[in-house]
């Protein structure tokens, strides 16, 4: 303290870089096979020193992504014991930054941030062709692994965890992101199909297999592992669907990302099967060559500025191009006039024709009075009919089956998503809906 007569008293307060209450007294070592205490109450969101200052070509780095203090710190300690550098972020925007400046070697990202969701956080790493292949790990309380691993996250631990079984993770990323040619396992009946597949995805960051029936490729599943599949749902031997089902009951298969491919519309029932599969093992259809080549890039991992020129400009163009939204119509139903102004605004600088209703009657009406309607964003929570009572009967008009819709709900509660998906929606969004996750979603929709 240092005082001047006449002036006052200057004071220099030192604050603990953590918190830990009254006379608390020091802590014991943590036991590893005892779990990380929970989040309780509101975080004390902390500076915790990294490594960024000290980071040398070569190192390997670990981004974690955590508003807890507490949990944050005994990751920084596991990761360092495993022999990484690390970098901390307790907000989503920090974390964007310091992934596309310090390309780490992978990210921990906990989905509850005070700032946005862990969701767009990792829809925006792999929309960035310079983030995208980093493997991603999601660390959170909401057990909602596939959502997760669908949306191209490498692994997903549930909180609490133990500092032995976070070791263990990180231990398996060391060993995922060691060099080396991944494998890619092809499964179709016809040969010229298999050599179109072959030459669209094949570089020599790629070691590809074919298998012609369903047997061959679940022998070679269990004989090696292969880090995707691309399956067609018609082979000589079995279906598709007896496929996957044989994977969803093998635990040493489960884990597999699969992408199947027909080059044609699913039926409904097929797509109701698949989407069925998809709640246990991960699974995605496609239709067209470029999503083929944008999934499949996804789940390998791949570094798409390492990919030739041409397989470049179709990643490109399926996920950073509007030439899919341009001159097309778009329902937005909401109750809230300045959310329609705000989503309005952005889709009609991208070229879309909007069209807005503010009840699910109204939204009923203009759908079945719009031939040219090519998606619907719809707000779950709206008087007398909800969202999911809206979608129920837009999708009970057979000429809507294949309609996209995308449900918007302000609240990420868990059971959420999984109710908007069993209500009829294509995908879901958190309120407040970020600008490039909806463009993503948009452009995956409406890509042709």
């Amino acid at each position: 303290m240092r005082s001047t007569p006449g002036k006052g008293s200057t004071f220099t307060l030192y604050l603990p870089v953590i918190y830990m209450g009254p006379s608390t007294t020091a802590r014991a070592p943590h036991d590893p096979s005892e779990p990380l205490p929970p989040l309780t109450g509101t975080p004390v969101v902390a500076s915790i020193p990294d490594d960024r200052l000290d980071i040398k070509p070569g190192d390997m780095i670990l981004l974690i992504v955590e508003d807890d203090p507490h949990y944050a710190q005994t990751m920084v300690d596991v990761a360092r014991g495993e022999g990484f550098k690390v970098l901390v972020a307790s907000q989503g925007a920090t974390a964007l930054e310091l992934a596309g400046q310090f390309q780490p070697t992978a990210i921990s990202l906990d989905i509850f941030l005070p700032d946005m969701l862990g969701w767009t956080v990792i829809s925006q790493l792999k929309q960035n062709p310079l983030t995208r292949h980093i493997p991603v790990q999601i660390v959170t309380l909401d057990e909602d692994r596939q959502h997760g691993l669908a949306r191209g996250a490498f692994s997903f631990i549930t909180k609490p965890s133990t500092t032995a079984g976070l070791a263990e993770a990180l231990v398996r990323i060391k060993d995922f992101v060691k060099p080396r040619c991944k494998r890619l396992l092809i499964v179709e009946d016809n040969p010229a199909e298999q050599l179109s597949i072959s030459e669209l995805l094949g570089h020599d960051d790629l070691a590809i297999t074919t298998a012609s029936t369903g047997s061959s490729a679940l022998g070679l599943l269990r004989e090696r592992r292969y880090d995707c599949v691309v399956l067609d749902l018609r082979l000589p031997d079995m279906s598709g669907f007896e496929v996957l089902e044989e994977i969803r009951a093998d635990p040493s298969l489960s884990e597999v990302p699969v992408v199947v491919f027909t080059g044609r519309e699913l039926s409904p029932a097929e797509a109701a099967k698949l989407q069925a599969i998809a709640r246990s093992i991960v699974v995605k259809g496609v239709e067209s060559p470029e999503r083929l080549l944008d999934e499949t890039a996804l789940f390998l991992h791949r570094v798409v500025t390492d990919l030739p020129p041409e397989k470049q400009r179709l990643l490109e163009r399926i996920n950073s191009s509007d030439e899919n939204l341009v001159g097309r119509t778009v329902l937005l139903v909401d109750d809230d006039a300045r959310n329609i102004f705000a989503l309005s605004s952005v889709l009609e600088r991208r070229g879309m024709r909007v069209l807005t209703a503010t009840t699910g009657r109204e939204a009923i009406a203009l759908a079945e009075s719009t031939p040219d309607l090519a998606i619907v964003l719809m707000d779950i929570m709206m008087p007398e009919m909800d969202g999911y009572q809206t979608i129920g009967v837009i999708r009970n008009n057979t000429a809507f089956r294949r309609l996209p819709i995308i449900a918007l709900t302000a609240k990420a509660m868990k059971g959420d998503r999984e109710k908007c998906l069993e209500a009829g929606a294509s995908d879901y969004l958190a309120k407040p809906v970020n600008t490039e996750q909806l463009l993503s979603a948009l452009r995956m929709c409406l890509h042709r």
